[in-house]
């Protein structure tokens, strides 16, 4: 890097450094209206126009001007076209002040500062867009004739200008994201989530077809190459028209600056070393930054979670601890804190507490044992009687009795259901409640099975002992049953109720409800 003169930047610190800089942006302000020389009268005036409103005395502002030309800011010559009508206008108006090449410099390098400060950085999507637009203008207008070169020349700066774009404002925008990541927090909790959020939102966006653009711009690179890039360069020159110089011909240093922009543009999109494009090495460091956000956005959301943080409260009694006017405080403040005391003020106690007097010190008294479970667990053994073992003889016994009573009710339901043929559902006539639900059941099964080509239906008990087989009846006659809770009328079925597979049918104490069945 070239060394910058050392007088070059000075007028930006001092005293008067304000003034200083609102003098080399007055004369800035002027070149931009094409005024190339300033008189001291001319040079107030354009530093109102700048923002300057304090009252400057000539004697100041020439002494000020004088500095600045020592300084090789400024340049000074005498205007002798002029016609002066006294010495004292000769004095004022004689000297005209013009920016030197270092001024410019040194102003504009002022103002890129500012400027850098004051901005942000972008990952604009449609600075990659613009480039492969600009390169494919390229590739059309490599075709057209000598006529073109001025719009060569344009395309090719238009691009570098796009190229430029993205290098700054990635690099400005990565600077910031990383001081973002490192950031801890803001005095406001709820913007920092909400920026970190944002910025979130914003990577993913960015990220969105980045690798086809980035592989359209470097398809059109290639296909620019094809058609000749010193040529294009050349033609482009020709287009700049640039002016001429004494000494050394501005093309060299022209072609070289355009050739370094080109090699940049390969840096980015198709290097020709075979390494890594950097717009792939981009979107690496966006993928980082997001996960990193999103870590932080989880520790941000889980501290808001928590009532309180325990890094939190120790950093506030280490507060404590350093502000304590005395040691006796420090002991206080430390009981208070972590609640330690004296071994006789322990919850456990010795066997025999009052051979143990609570004047002994606890580094005399014996130890007192401590269970393995309240070391782990905080919780202390509780030993009891065992409880008494029941009795469950008389559960058993009554509980085989009910059974067997049970067993007996059904026995002789299905003998007061048996049948030794096919009867009609009236015949069983009246019934008590219990054989009542039985038969219900079993004509409920049978109405539920799938009929045969007769019509007639078959089903079992759910323990698969009791069979019934019933059949449509050949009449309209209606069976009513009765029970004490009621009445029941239905269709008078043929049915009939046997042992499940066997031969014979259950004991016959019902046969004397035998009916034929027509």
């Amino acid at each position: 890097m070239r060394r910058v003169p050392p007088e070059m930047f000075r007028f930006t610190t001092g005293e008067k450094a304000d003034l200083y800089g609102a003098v080399l942006d007055a004369f800035g302000v002027a070149g931009e209206h094409l005024e190339t020389t300033l008189g001291a009268d001319a040079v107030r005036e354009r530093l109102r126009l700048v923002g300057w409103v304090a009252a400057v005395d000539d004697a100041e502002l020439h002494d000020e001007l004088a500095r600045l030309v020592k300084w090789e800011l400024l340049d000074v010559v005498h205007n002798h076209a002029e016609n002066y009508r006294t010495a004292e206008e000769y004095e004022r108006r004689n000297l005209q002040y013009s920016l030197t090449r270092r001024g410019e410099a040194a102003l504009a390098g002022v103002r890129h500062a500012l400027e850098v400060l004051a901005s942000t950085g972008a990952l604009q999507t449609a600075v990659l867009e613009a480039i492969a637009d600009r390169l494919d203008d390229l590739c059309l207008l490599s075709g057209e004739p000598a006529s073109a070169d001025g719009r060569i020349f344009s395309t090719l700066r238009e691009l570098e200008a796009h190229l430029e774009a993205l290098v700054e404002n990635t690099k400005a925008f990565n600077g910031e994201l990383q001081r973002l990541l490192r950031a801890e927090g803001g005095a406001d909790l709820e913007v920092f989530r909400e920026v970190k959020a944002a910025t979130v939102a914003y990577l993913q966006e960015f990220l969105v077809n980045l690798d086809r653009r980035g592989q359209a711009v470097a398809a059109a690179v290639a296909r620019v190459e094809e058609r000749g890039t010193a040529v294009l360069r050349e033609r482009a020159l020709r287009g700049a028209e640039l002016p001429p110089v004494a000494g050394e011909d501005p093309a060299a240093g022209w072609l070289e600056s355009r050739r370094a922009r080109w090699a940049g543009l390969r840096a980015w999109f198709l290097p020709d070393d075979g390494a890594r494009p950097r717009i792939e090495q981009l979107h690496d460091i966006a993928r980082r930054a997001i996960v990193s956000l999103l870590q932080v956005l989880e520790r941000i959301n889980e501290s808001r979670r928590r009532s309180s943080s325990a890094v939190q409260d120790f950093r506030e009694l280490a507060r404590w601890f350093a502000a304590a006017p005395a040691e006796e405080d420090l002991h206080r403040l430390w009981s208070a804190a972590f609640g330690l005391g004296p071994a006789r003020h322990a919850h456990l106690a010795h066997p025999d507490p009052e051979l143990i007097p609570s004047s002994r010190s606890w580094s005399e008294a014996p130890p007192v044992e401590v269970s393995a479970l309240l070391r782990t667990s905080g919780r202390t053994e509780r030993f009891t009687r065992t409880a008494r073992v029941r009795d469950v003889t008389a559960v058993r016994a009554e509980r085989a009795e009910r059974a067997r009573a049970e067993r007996a009710e059904l026995a002789r339901a299905w003998q007061a259901l048996e049948t030794d043929g096919p009867v009609r559902l009236s015949s069983f006539g009246t019934l008590d409640p219990a054989v009542f639900e039985r038969l219900l059941d079993l004509v409920g099964r049978a109405l539920a099975a799938p009929s045969d080509t007769t019509g007639s239906r078959r089903a079992t008990t759910g323990d698969g002992r009791v069979e019934i087989a019933l059949s449509p009846p050949p009449d309209e006659r209606t069976a009513v049953l009765r029970t004490t809770k009621g009445t029941l009328a239905g269709p008078d079925y043929v049915v009939l109720i046997t042992a499940a597979g066997a031969v014979s049918p259950l004991p016959r104490p019902g046969a004397a409800r035998r009916e034929a069945a027509g």
